[in-house]
């Protein structure tokens, strides 16, 4: 993002009274709200929440901020030092400036939402439509009110298409999201239990996730899991150019054969029968977001051949069923981006399933938000790990204690472990004295519990 302050100030509607003539020229490059990671030229965004943003201004001039926002509520502390722009709410007016920059750049835009698979998904989308085009995706899991709208602000102005994962924990989100964005195309991974815990029921779920049509433009084009009949019906209402995808061969998009192997998965669709398709990860269910993302493709007649080289050489957010070498050799399948009970059960499948001459050794955290029901849904993963291939199992999270009392009649006390939320490095220093150089460990949970810092222990 480039634009002068004096643009900015007239695109959110900002008062300048104190903002000489000539700082209303400088050009400002870029946005940032967390003033530890400002840089030199940035506009600042104080926003408020376990901590007030105002209070780190001088953070972030001293980090280069070249302008700020600034809450109306607050002139009585107007800084000096840089432009100010006075606004009545600083996450509004980020929010309209990026309306303002969307419309200015004017991408075609593909919005992804679902329980699971719309990161995955938003990178297979994001590399098959940079073989042509030049493309801006949201980075990590950027995905929700401040997320969206801070991607928006990092495309380049050669933007041609963005793609944007939305994310929800309540009911007028996506509808929130979708109507910032206006999406070219929505697209809906599956319905899961994510989040059931605010919203009680996978209809209501499916209810939300619909959502994402709301802003969708007038010409544009819904793609959806035609195998989820909640999904199904509520299409049937939607007055929009449709495409679906999944295992039936109903749908527009199906896989014909599909082969796992340690590091990749291989298919073949319906569209062309003689090109085999590579994905660089394992696991049966990915298949269905790579459908998705061949959909769009084809909306945007990309060649099958660079749809071929785009999945094969597919650049995935870190730590999505990711391989990693630990220090002792061992082989670590690092999957703790997030978790729920859908995704928890298709990666323990498709681990237990890889060739290996050691141990299969499981790391699981709580799966966070699933409400009431989530101590049996902590449990029913028991069904999904089999103790002949599955040497080791480490816990941990209160919840998890429901599936380690599931797992003590099958497992050998000494192969069995549970840990609280905050004995994350007892945990590691367990799992790493037992690790061998040829065994292989998996790793997921919520984000919450922060396994990522086990697996970072564990590969120095």
């Amino acid at each position: 993002m480039k634009m002068t302050i004096g643009e900015i100030a007239s695109a959110i509607n900002a008062k300048v009274d104190n903002v000489p003539e000539d700082s209303l020229k400088q050009e400002v490059d870029g946005v940032c709200f967390d003033s530890r990671k400002m840089k030199p030229g940035q506009l600042f965004i104080p926003l408020s929440g376990d901590h007030d943003g105002h209070d780190y201004i001088e953070s972030a001039i001293s980090n280069g901020a070249a302008a700020t926002l600034w809450s109306a509520d607050r002139v009585s502390r107007l800084p000096i030092a840089i432009p100010a722009l006075v606004v009545a709410d600083p996450l509004a007016s980020f929010q309209e400036l990026s309306r303002y920059y969307l419309s200015k750049i004017n991408p075609q835009v593909i919005a992804i939402t679902g329980s699971n698979g719309k990161t995955t998904t938003k990178d297979m989308i994001a590399s098959i439509l940079s073989s042509t085009f030049h493309v801006t995706k949201t980075h990590d899991n950027f995905n929700n009110e401040i997320g969206v709208p801070y991607t928006i602000l990092q495309m380049e102005s050669n933007t041609e298409f963005l793609v944007v994962e939305m994310g929800m924990d309540r009911p007028g989100q996506l509808d929130f999201l979708s109507k910032l964005v206006q999406p070219d195309v929505a697209i809906i991974t599956m319905i899961g239990e994510a989040h059931i815990e605010f919203f009680g029921t996978r209809d209501k779920i499916a209810d939300a996730k619909m959502e994402i049509t709301h802003g969708l433009k007038a010409d544009g084009m819904l793609i959806y899991d035609g195998d989820e009949p909640l999904l199904a019906e509520r299409a049937k209402h939607i007055e929009t150019i449709k495409r679906t995808f999944g295992r039936h061969e109903s749908n527009d998009i199906f896989p014909t054969e599909t082969t796992d192997s340690k590091y990749q998965t291989t298919f073949k669709v319906n569209l062309w029968p003689d090109v085999e398709l590579t994905l660089p990860m394992i696991g049966d269910y990915n298949v269905n977001n790579a459908l998705a993302a061949i959909s769009v493709g084809q909306v945007f007649q990309i060649h099958p051949t660079l749809i071929e080289k785009s999945l094969a050489k597919l650049d995935l957010t870190k730590n999505r069923t990711q391989w990693l070498v630990g220090k002792k050799g061992e082989k670590i399948l690092s999957d703790v981006y997030n978790s729920n009970p859908t995704a928890a059960k298709e990666v323990l499948t498709a681990f237990q399933e890889t060739p290996t001459k050691g141990r299969r050794i499981v790391v699981l955290g709580d799966m966070l938000e699933l409400g009431a029901q989530s101590k049996a849904m902590h449990a029913g993963l028991a069904a999904n790990i089999d103790p002949s291939q599955i040497a080791m199992v480490y816990l941990i999270g209160s919840d998890m204690a429901a599936l380690y009392q599931r797992l003590q009649p099958v497992f050998a006390p000494e192969n069995l472990h549970h840990y609280a939320a905050d004995q994350l490095d007892q945990l590691t220093t367990d799992l790493d004295s037992q690790l061998a150089t040829d065994d292989e460990v998996m790793l997921k949970a919520s984000h919450g519990l922060h396994l990522e810092n086990v697996v970072a222990k564990l590969v120095k």
